[in-house]
């Protein structure tokens, strides 16, 4: 896959903010407030998007609004990044509407997890723009007291610097605890935070390739579609996002997503795997999780990292899509080895 990379961010640029998928940012105009305050604090000015403080129902607006947000931000020749505030369930319903040809000729970062997916995927196919999987407004730029330094360190290491990331080391700390956001518990401490375990090898080896990945149920949507990536020849990385509102996506329905991804011979045809940590599973739950994907690749060679800090689990890294990677369990690495900005 050719992706070109985007301009880098520094301080001082404008940070545009869209709504592409859930109407949250609408229900918490806490967690907006505190997001944007966090990223004027270090040194970055912010704007919405027309429609992102908007709610329908369980979406942030119509599709078509939300394609217009998306458009309006990458036409913006002073906005140099674009942050989504959250995920959610239905940025598969702005796919039709999206201009490609007015992204691809105005590229700039583009960054955001979860149901954001179904973005980086249509970006990736039909504008060849290079986006990231990263913290999005108001779950990671909203921590309190402020943004994790280790979020933020390889935030600035993806988009504000024209190297590699290089190596990415396991957090020392980490947490999923849920603090209620209706009641502002999420503003009156900060989350418990757990030791960090350092990574897990399911399976040992090395694997040097593009990176690629993201959110189950999300790349499900996209099985069969003209939006689908190939996931040939990756390092393709899973993150396993929560259920309802501070519990564990149901291990049930974890496994007909795995068979899914199977069902497309994905499993047989990559050159690594990397597992983020599932949000709210206890170690029970992360053996059910292994065994669940072992029918799966039983059978291949290649290295399986698992509690990377990915996705639903805090924490988080910032990962350039498409960028050329490297695992190995001999060395206990995962290395990001090319730039995502220039």
């Amino acid at each position: 896959m050719n992706l070109y990379n985007p301009s880098h961010l520094k301080k001082g640029d404008i940070i545009g903010i869209i709504s592409p998928s859930s109407g949250l940012a609408n229900i918490f105009p806490h967690r907006v407030e505190k997001g944007k305050r966090m990223l004027e604090n270090l040194g970055f000015k912010v704007i919405f998007g027309k429609h992102a403080l908007e709610r329908s129902g369980y979406v942030s607006a119509s599709p078509q609004d939300r394609a217009s947000d998306i458009h309006d931000m990458f036409v913006n020749p002073d906005v140099k990044a674009i942050i989504c505030t959250i995920g959610g369930n239905h940025a598969n319903q702005l796919l039709k509407y999206l201009d490609f040809d007015l992204i691809r000729s105005n590229p700039k970062i583009f960054i955001g997890y979860s149901d954001i997916t179904i973005l980086h995927y249509a970006f990736a196919v039909k504008a060849g723009l290079r986006t990231f999987y990263g913290p999005c407004l108001i779950s990671e730029f909203s921590e309190y007291p402020e943004v994790l330094p280790y979020t933020f360190e390889y935030f600035q290491k993806a988009v504000m610097q024209t190297v590699p990331i290089g190596s990415i080391s396991a957090p020392k700390e980490w947490t999923d605890e849920f603090l209620d956001w209706f009641t502002q518990a999420d503003q009156q401490r900060p989350r418990q935070m757990m030791r960090h375990a350092g990574y897990e090898w399911w399976r040992e080896g090395s694997a040097e390739a593009s990176i690629f990945g993201g959110a189950i149920p999300t790349i499900n949507h996209l099985a069969g579609t003209e939006y689908w990536v190939d996931a040939r020849d990756t390092i393709f990385f899973l993150d396993i996002p929560e259920g309802n509102p501070g519990e564990a996506f149901a291990q049930s329905e974890l496994d007909a997503f795995l068979a899914d991804l199977d069902n497309l011979k994905m499993f047989d045809h990559i050159t690594g795997l990397i597992i983020g940590r599932p949000y709210q599973y206890a170690e029970e739950q992360v053996q059910i999780l292994q065994n669940l994907l072992t029918p799966y690749v039983q059978r291949k060679k290649y290295p399986i990292l698992f509690n990377a800090a990915i996705g639903h689990t805090a924490p988080i890294i910032t990962i350039p899509m498409g960028a050329r990677a490297r695992i190995d369990s001999s060395k206990n690495e995962f290395v990001i080895i090319e730039n995502g900005v220039l």
